[in-house]
């Protein structure tokens, strides 16, 4: 079997493992699903649930596409002029918004990517990824959990590998039009991992399938932690505001969502990863020394999850 459909096959086991997982731990809502077919190459399947007992809205989603090199496309990946006339992606794509302000939202994205030349030959392919997590309201211990399980998984491949990721996550996954403010507590994210030879191929794909396994023991003991919290109208308020900045950082800097749109993506799929109700108050500021406040210094400065032993 080819590199291609090896990631392939990774893509949709892990699809499939994770929406039966998060079916089960909702206990309402199921999923619904989208096949769709891309005109210019490729297509994907798209599963959302919405209105369940945990996740008002979310969404897991698979695309396998390809097609020829646009300008755009060019532009938005930065290729030299003459470099690449056809192209491959496939990944994963998951995000989660909870009902309940106590439950972090979660996003997780694992992909691959070929460039060919007009022969048809590789001549470049890369792995990214990663998953991050998006409270309204810090739980230390929770967050700790949450780290914790992907440092174990990234330790498996190698020492360095979470430390680098988790910055990298803290670095990329920021409104830097607010003040460099974070969208959330981070996780791991890495990109542009290259992988020419079946060697490094393999590496990399082992660890995509693995980080993405991890999604399960990682995130799902912290929604059935939080999820019969108690919550105001006010804690809802605020957590529409924190999906506003959600918003901001997807709509302006992500890059998967980006390429979606330069690529002629199906935007239905690309959008999925908006919440269902947001905020967009005037100048929002929370009450000094509040959970509010708290969650939004941390925000604008990161911490390393694993220095914490909360009770």
């Amino acid at each position: 079997m080819n590199i291609k459909d090896q990631w392939i096959n990774i893509i949709i086991s892990l699809q499939n493992e994770i929406c039966a997982a998060i079916e089960t731990s909702d206990g309402k809502a199921c999923f619904k699903e989208d096949i769709w077919v891309r005109p210019e190459g490729g297509g994907g399947i798209t599963r959302v649930i919405s209105n369940g007992d945990v996740f008002e809205k979310g969404g897991v989603n698979s695309s396998t596409v390809y097609g020829e090199v646009n300008d755009a496309m060019r532009q938005q990946m930065k290729l030299p002029k003459d470099e690449g006339h056809s192209w491959f992606a496939c990944g994963l794509s998951i995000v989660l918004h909870p009902v309940n302000p106590h439950v972090p939202t979660v996003h997780c994205n694992y992909r691959m990517f070929e460039l060919y030349s007009k022969e048809g030959t590789v001549i470049d392919r890369w792995f990214g990824g990663g998953t991050d997590l998006t409270p309204s309201y810090i739980n230390e211990k929770d967050i700790v959990h949450f780290h914790t399980t992907y440092k174990k998984v990234c330790d498996e491949f190698g020492d360095s590998y979470y430390p680098a990721f988790k910055k990298t996550c803290d670095d990329y996954f920021v409104n830097t039009h607010r003040n460099n403010e974070r969208r959330g507590v981070g996780g791991i994210f890495y990109d542009y991992k290259k992988a020419i030879t079946q060697q490094d191929a393999d590496h990399w794909m082992q660890l995509g399938m693995r980080c993405g396994k991890a999604f399960i023991p990682a995130y799902l003991p912290v929604v059935q932690n939080n999820r019969s919290m108690p919550f105001t109208q006010k804690q809802k308020h605020w957590q529409e505001i924190r999906r506003g900045r959600y918003v901001e950082f997807n709509l302006i800097h992500d890059r998967g969502t980006l390429f979606g749109l330069k690529t002629n993506g199906r935007i239905e799929s690309i959008l999925m990863s908006l919440p269902p109700t947001v905020r967009f108050g005037y100048n929002f500021e929370p009450e000094k020394n509040s959970e509010e406040e708290k969650l939004l210094q941390i925000c604008l400065h990161p911490r390393d999850w694993l220095a914490l032993t909360p009770d």
